[in-house]
């Protein structure tokens, strides 16, 4: 059993990654439209342009943290050689440039790929980390159960204070607000990361030294069948909260008439989802990790389809929804991520090779497609319905709600479809594992 202290150890980490991860879903659209001014159609393309590093960056990043060997493990290093450098390019992507639209173009493109190969360089590991603290298929989804309460917590604080603070740190000036607001947090997700450092363990270590050349390890996560499915529920599961996410600002204050209300409606999504992960862990027992993580699915879809169809006067039902939908969508995070420690066990069956980083970072990179692409579409779809700031028309308005409820309860149905192939229950993960103890006993004799 995994003590409650190392389990909240384990958690803080991601509050820390979410103070990055939340604001960019939150809020970055917003931030380059309104306050630094940048094209929406530009800002989706760049935003998809910045994956097609992490296509590069994520594998490699898995497959230096599975080399690493120290006298603290594989994984936790990174919290605490990185969590400085974290902090002060967390600063920088939120500093606009006194200069013309083609530099702060530049510098925006340049800070938010700095922004994105950091969070990559320490949440990779991190997130590799959870796959090695227990072995136990029931123990994972209680450590992911903890992870994401504190991720949640995580962003809670980001949804309720990121524009009160911008707001009195500014004074007026919001770019300012942004970067010194920026800078709190930085500093407060350092300290967390060396917090989850000093208090977690790695447990499963790999019986021997990693050789395998970095193709041939994806190769070989690419033939688990699993990590494949997951790979694509990932994806699609991204884009539809990452649109929705992108659009809630412009939602409230354009579709729902009430710009006053940004902070309240964006944090009681947060609250719905920090108590839907305390939900997850005993649900999961009761009900099966997969069986439970469709019927989210679908519950969370047709919340956001309900959302559709709630008239604009009757504001309070529209955010009573938002809460059930955030209930729903983040109790199913950690099954999510505990399915990804399965898949890396089940790989290890079928090869003999353990490749806990290069697993997770492969899931892990197709979720970042999911954050570009949905990101991206709600760009692009503002572009497309003439979106221009502070001026916005009925049609603006109607393509903006139907955005925000129609295609993320598509992308649940979707990922409802493909979890069919998804056959990793408990059962055949304790198969897997004790082929995988069968297997290093027999090469030990």
């Amino acid at each position: 059993m995994i003590s409650v202290k190392e389990k909240v150890a384990y958690g803080l980490g991601d509050t820390a990654s979410n103070f990055i991860f939340q604001t960019v879903m939150l809020f970055l659209t917003y931030y380059y439209t309104d306050i630094v001014g940048l094209n929406p159609a530009t800002v989706g393309s760049m935003f998809l342009l910045v994956r097609l590093i992490d296509a590069v960056t994520d594998p490699l990043m898995g497959s230096l943290a599975d080399r690493t060997r120290t006298r603290w493990g594989s994984y936790r290093p990174y919290l605490l050689w990185l969590a400085l450098p974290f902090a002060i390019i967390s600063v920088l992507a939120f500093t606009t440039p006194d200069t013309d639209y083609q530099g702060k173009l530049m510098y925006a493109v340049t800070s938010y790929i700095a922004l994105m190969l950091m969070y990559t360089a320490i949440n990779i590991p991190y997130s590799a980390l959870g796959g090695v603290i227990t072995s136990d298929p029931d123990e994972r989804v209680s450590v992911q159960s903890y992870r994401f309460i504190f991720a949640m917590i995580g962003g809670l604080i980001v949804s309720s204070f990121t524009l009160p603070l911008v707001g009195y740190l500014g004074e007026g000036d919001d770019a300012k607000g942004y970067q010194l607001t920026m800078l709190v947090m930085g500093v407060v997700g350092m300290c967390l990361f060396l917090l989850c450092f000093a208090g977690t363990q790695e447990r499963l270590k790999p019986e021997k030294p990693l050789s395998m050349p970095l193709i041939a390890q994806l190769k070989s996560v690419w033939r688990n069948d699993q990590c494949r499915i997951l790979c694509l529920v990932s994806v699609v599961l991204l884009t539809g909260i990452l649109l929705r996410n992108s659009l809630t600002i412009y939602y409230v204050k354009y579709v729902l008439n009430r710009p006053e209300d940004v902070t309240l409606f964006v944090t009681i999504g947060m609250v719905g989802g920090l108590i839907g992960c305390a939900f997850a862990h005993p649900l999961a027992k009761r009900l099966g990790k997969i069986r439970l993580y469709i019927l989210l699915q679908l519950g969370a879809g047709a919340a956001c389809l309900v959302n559709f169809f709630i008239p604009v006067n009757l504001w309070l039902v529209a955010l009573a929804v938002h809460f059930v939908w955030g209930f729903l969508l983040q109790m199913s995070s950690p099954l999510l991520w505990a399915k990804m420690a399965d898949v890396t066990d089940y790989g290890e069956a079928q090869t003999g090779v353990r490749l806990t980083g290069v697993t997770f970072s492969t899931i892990v990179f197709f979720i970042k497609v999911g954050v570009a692409l949905g990101s991206a579409m709600s760009g692009w779809l503002l572009a497309f319905y003439g979106y221009e700031a502070g001026s916005v028309t009925e049609d603006v308005s109607n393509g903006i709600a139907f955005s925000f409820c129609v295609l993320p309860a598509l992308m649940s149905v979707l990922v409802v479809i493909i979890m069919r192939w998804y056959t990793l229950d408990t059962q055949r993960v304790e198969a897997a594992q004790q082929q995988i103890q069968a297997a290093r006993l027999s090469a030990t004799h």
